[in-house]
């Protein structure tokens, strides 16, 4: 493991289609004599023209009774010109070739103009009240020591802090960040980056963190949650990023077989009411589920949706969770018991879309001797390390997966190379990998969704703890990386190909972003960087961090001193210019 220390702070601030253009038609010639267009050629061109426009078919035409025959073979000679035009439309639409099931098209974005940037915070967690038999979750109250705080950080945009705040749903300020700025300093005066934070505040409910736009730009601003415990079945600690409301996204890594509860939080952080639909992968294929469709999420409100009520006993289960109307924040809060055992708690956050390359970074790995052990243990088959791959295409993907650890490439012992069905989850098993902290890069040409699973702790019969990696995006510009205060922290970064420098500031709870730091990675390996709990006399609440150089990936490591305690965030994308949003044409 590369262990990168920040040098002394120093004060101040681091680092459908459109429409074809019709051709003209050409220029008439008269008819070839004795050779009428034939009914099929009639129904051919009759088609063709209709492609790709409202055409009512009806071309016939009464000729006047006053016209001569050169006029009737004149008209007759163009219709036959304009179906021989029609006809061609059919044969070049069917040299066109067809698109690929199996992927994924992204569909086309649209600048509008930027607005507030959200971020819901899910709530404590909390355990079920009677049966799973049933969708809509009952809570009891948690344990006596479970506590669930929240940090966040706001960046400046042109010297000056966004309106920003922490608010819960039903719109009441619980804190308030940054009042709406001034007016912008002059050109040419020093614009410092400063921070509006929220460090370490105890929240009792689901969050939203917002920030104005500043300038027509997008706001730099990203929370976290950590909830711990140290009692009762939810022992262990689950940290989880506060999430951007959106209509499409996918989360994966749920399991519904005995002893494992996964319960889907739907949270509309929108004044418009939103209309949920769910599509559930399994290993045996997508899941039809009545219950699943026409979900009703009202504004300012949560709703709980047992999985198992949808999906039993399922190992591996992915959710695509896609919404009308308002949108929604989604997350999965996941607990394990194995036996009267407490075996883990993990918020399961939503990755990146079904690609044909997906990258999971700050993926720990235990001891594979003690692991092998464990995993040996009735009840504990999911005690260890695995990838999960999910296709919802119709093709089966070829999927080439490796490892990066800090001394470059490590072999996958079951090869590398496997065969993930379609419409379905398949999970490969990283069982026997060297212990350490590793990028997962999986890719291949059909586009899937992956997640991989890490936990700590090797004794059968004591608390353990369980988390999940979530695909990650490419490292850019200033990104905001909330970090949870106490225990063990670590910045993790991946490189895949050649080498990449990252730079990483520190923000404190004062508001002030420290000098930078740097990290030269070479390529092929992944280093983690500790997390000092101060710099310059004042708590580390975040990073801001910039890459590169070659593509480059990061997670914030989590774990608890003393304790069997695993989370694993991943970096939010870094705000772009102008607000974009998908356009879907369709009819």
């Amino acid at each position: 493991m590369h262990e990168h220390t920040p040098p002394a702070a120093k004060a101040g601030a681091g680092a459908g289609a459109p429409d074809a253009a019709e051709a003209p038609l050409p220029a008439q010639q008269p008819a070839p004599a004795g050779k009428p267009a034939s009914a099929g050629e009639l129904a051919v061109a009759e088609t063709g023209a209709g492609r790709g426009r409202n055409s009512s078919g009806r071309g016939s035409t009464r000729m006047p009774g006053g016209k001569s025959r050169a006029a009737s073979v004149a008209g007759v000679a163009a219709g036959v010109l304009i179906l021989a035009g029609g006809g061609a439309v059919v044969a070049a639409g069917s040299l066109m070739p067809e698109p690929a099931s199996s992927r994924t098209v992204p569909a086309a974005e649209a600048a509008v103009p930027a607005g507030a940037s959200l971020g819901v915070c899910p709530g404590p967690a909390r355990l079920l009240e009677g049966t799973e038999a049933g969708t809509d979750a009952q809570f009891r109250p948690e344990s006596a020591t479970a506590a669930t705080r929240v940090s966040a950080a706001v960046l400046s945009a042109g010297g000056v802090l966004p309106g920003s705040r922490m608010a819960h749903l039903d719109g009441t300020a619980a804190v308030d960040i940054a009042k709406d700025p001034g007016p912008a300093p002059t050109p040419g005066a020093p614009q410092e980056l400063r921070a509006g934070v929220v460090a370490d505040r105890t929240v009792d409910q689901v969050n939203v963190l917002s920030a104005n736009a500043v300038a027509n730009q997008n706001a730099s601003a990203a929370g976290a949650m950590k909830y711990t415990a140290t009692d009762g079945d939810l022992q262990g600690s689950a940290a989880a990023t506060c999430v951007q409301p959106s209509n499409d996204q996918w989360l994966a890594g749920a399991s519904t077989t005995v002893g494992r509860t996964s319960i889907l939080a739907l949270t509309n952080a929108s004044s418009t009411p939103a209309t949920v639909s769910l599509e559930l992968f399994g290993s045996g294929g997508q899941i039809q589920a009545p219950g699943s469709r026409g979900l009703l999420v009202a504004p300012g409100t949560t709703r709980s949706v047992v999985l198992a009520g949808l999906a039993p006993n399922e190992s591996q289960l992915s959710v695509h969770v896609r919404s009308a109307g308002g949108p929604v924040a989604a997350s999965i809060q996941q607990s394990f018991l194995r036996g009267l055992t407490p075996g883990g708690v993990d918020y399961i956050s939503p990755g990146t879309a079904p690609a044909v390359r997906q990258v999971m970074t700050g993926v720990d790995i235990q001891d594979p001797a003690g692991l092998a052990a464990l995993t040996a243990q009735p009840g504990y088959r999911d005690a260890g390390p695995a990838l999960e791959l999910t296709v919802p295409g119709a093709s089966d993907a070829v999927v080439e997966i490796k490892l990066y650890g800090r001394d470059g490439q490590h072999a996958l012992p079951s090869g590398g190379v496997i065969t993930a069905k379609a419409g379905s989850t398949t999970e490969v098993s990283l069982a026997g990998v060297p212990a350490g902290q590793y990028t997962v890069a999986a890719s291949s040409d059909v586009s899937f969704l992956a997640a991989a699973r890490m936990s700590r702790g090797f004794q059968a019969g004591q608390a353990s703890d369980v988390a999940w990696a979530a695909s990650a995006v490419r490292l850019g510009s200033q990104h905001v990386v909330p970090v949870p205060k106490g225990g063990q922290r670590q910045l993790v970064f991946g490189v895949l190909d050649t080498r990449a420098t990252i730079t990483y500031a520190p923000i404190t709870a004062d508001g002030k972003v420290r000098a930078a730091a740097s990290a030269d990675i070479a390529g092929g390996t992944t280093a983690s960087i500790s997390i000092p709990a101060q710099a310059e006399g004042a708590d580390v609440v975040g990073y801001v961090v910039s890459a590169s150089g070659d593509a480059a990936y990061g997670a914030v490591l989590v774990g608890q001193d003393g304790r069997n305690d695993v989370s694993s965030l991943a970096f939010l994308a870094a705000a772009a210019g102008q607000e974009t949003v998908p356009v879907t044409l369709g009819y």
